[in-house]
């Protein structure tokens, strides 16, 4: 059984974002808000948990915790309950009634970030580890958390790095440990490459020269040019995998049953385990220096190759599984975790964790919100790695709000005027999306098309200037989200509808029930119900 995240426990990714906008630097060594400490409102809370105040003594019990996805305990992925906050008024629905509390004009803001299998197998040496993947930098890096397998399939914490460290990953290739985010002491979250094994074909290996004009007339590539000879032909082969065991849980975890390797299969393994390097190529020393006509062949080389792909997802969908918790009973396939918004990214990039407010989403519940004159708007926040024993301050995160969303909501908003009680709301569905939309929305309520890396914690203090109302999970009760959920509906709201949810036996986590907040002046505000025909 795969390691699943040790503790009942979830601790929040982050509980709101600041746009990182034109010309901030994307996070890395030194940056702000890479590791950085909460400050203000939030180190208050975060001292004594971070939850909304008056919260912090409720007490979830563990059976409350949704151990599997609702469509292996009932009819399907939307049959879980609504828990409806309008204000302190706390009414109790089936999530499939979602469409009878809103309203035509309203806009749902969906997060389309795909989910990752984003844990592996890996070894240190001797010791065995789980790498889960976070981030990914803007260098080409990736925020990592190593983490120690143990009984029962579930993963305890760690000691970070160190430096240099070289972790050996299934089908030979390997994870090489850089730098801390934030301070070295107690490092959770580190920076590390995956190096990309040397290109080969069943031609032999392939010069790029032939690519870029004027590479030929470089100095010192004559050693690189192939040398004349017959072709080279691997023998078909399969690769022996030095860590099989990752391969068969990771096919396992996402549905898939291991079959023969076919012949071309098997040679294209053998020709990726031909590593090393080019002959007759001797080692450069002293410092480079480039020549004006190695520029050139660079910058030609870029014109025709365009941007590297991240091999690191293409390696995670082979060799890696959903990141589970200790709570859920078993592994899931990684369709568990992906919602109905989800939609590829053009590098490859999504969310180490799925943003599961949007889970019980089906295209039937879509269509009949889209009939009823619902509206929705997408965009996207890749999310990183959770902390199973601590509630942290948040890591910076990837996000994008294309131009569609933002006339979208802009014109929503600016229909009504200021009568909140008539006309569209904006209602995100997760806190993803509204640390997204917040991000991208300036001090004047306006939302701007923007991507980069966010870092804002969304409190009561700070406020949203877009979002009306919010479709989120039950969070625990030390959790910084509840932060946000305070800022859009009020503590007392929020009070009410947490005692509700544990007093009604609510469901918790990913794959649990769902509250619906909206503010209270809206309470008498029509709904879509009477919009049947």
């Amino acid at each position: 059984m795969p390691p699943a995240r040790a503790g009942p426990d979830r601790a929040p990714r982050s509980g709101g974002a600041r746009a990182a906008a034109e010309g901030v630097a994307a996070p890395g060594p030194g940056s702000a808000g890479a590791g950085a400490g909460p400050t203000g409102e939030t180190a208050g809370r975060w001292g004594g948990g971070g939850g909304a105040g008056g919260l912090e003594a409720l007490r979830v019990p563990d059976d409350l915790s949704a151990r599997v996805p609702a469509e292996q305990r009932g009819a399907g992925r939307d049959d879980v309950r609504l828990l409806v906050s309008r204000g302190r008024a706390v009414s109790h629905r089936a999530f499939r009634e979602l469409p009878g509390e809103l309203r035509a004009g309203d806009v749902l803001v969906v997060n389309t970030s795909m989910t990752l299998p984003a844990a592996v197998n890996g070894r240190v040496g001797g010791e065995r580890v789980v790498v889960h993947f976070s981030t990914r930098g803007a260098d080409g890096r990736w925020a990592v958390e190593l983490r120690a397998p143990g009984a029962a399939g579930v993963t305890g914490p760690r000691p970070g790095g160190p430096a240099g460290a070289v972790v050996r990953l299934p089908g030979g290739r390997t994870l090489v440990v850089e730098e801390p985010l934030g301070p070295a002491s107690g490092a959770r979250l580190w920076w590390a490459r995956v190096p990309e094994p040397m290109s080969m074909s069943l031609s032999g290996p392939q010069s790029v020269l032939g690519a870029v004009p004027g590479a030929e007339s470089m100095p010192g590539t004559e050693r690189m040019r192939p040398v004349p000879g017959p072709e080279w032909r691997p023998t078909p082969v399969p690769e022996r995998d030095p860590m099989p065991e990752a391969r068969s849980e990771a096919e396992s975890a996402q549905g898939l049953v291991p079959g023969p390797v076919r012949e071309s299969e098997a040679a294209e393994e053998a020709a990726r385990s031909m590593r090393g390097p080019v002959p007759d190529a001797e080692p450069m020393r002293g410092p480079v220096r480039e020549s004006e006509a190695e520029k050139k062949a660079a910058k030609a080389a870029r014109s025709v190759r365009g941007p590297v792909p991240d091999a690191v997802p293409e390696f995670l969908r082979r060799y890696g599984r959903p990141i589970r918790y200790g709570y859920t009973e078993r592994d899931q396939p990684l369709s568990a975790y992906q919602t109905v918004f989800a939609a590829p990214s053009p590098d490859g990039s999504g969310s180490a964790e799925m943003p599961s407010a949007a889970r019980p989403f089906t295209a039937a519940l879509v269509a009949e919100l889209v009939r009823r004159g619902v509206l929705f708007a997408p965009l996207s926040l890749h999310t990183g790695v959770a902390s199973a024993e601590a509630h942290e301050p948040p890591y910076p995160e990837r996000f994008s709000v294309p131009p569609a969303t933002a006339w979208l909501v802009n014109s929503v908003r600016a229909a009504r005027g200021g009568d909140r009680t008539t006309g569209g709301r904006v209602i995100a569905v997760g806190t993803t999306a509204v640390r997204a939309l917040e991000s991208a929305a300036g001090a004047d309520g306006l939302v701007r098309p923007v991507a980069g890396w966010t870092d804002l914690v969304v409190t009561p203090r700070r406020g949203v200037r877009v979002v009306d109302g919010l479709l989120t999970g039950l969070h625990e009760p030390r959790a910084s989200h509840l932060l946000m959920l305070e800022a859009v509906a009020g503590r007392e709201a929020l009070r009410l509808g947490y005692e509700a949810a544990l007093q009604e036996r609510y469901l918790w986590h990913e794959f649990g029930d769902i509250h619906l907040l909206l503010r209270d002046e809206e309470r008498n505000a029509p709904d879509c119900s009477s919009n049947e025909w």
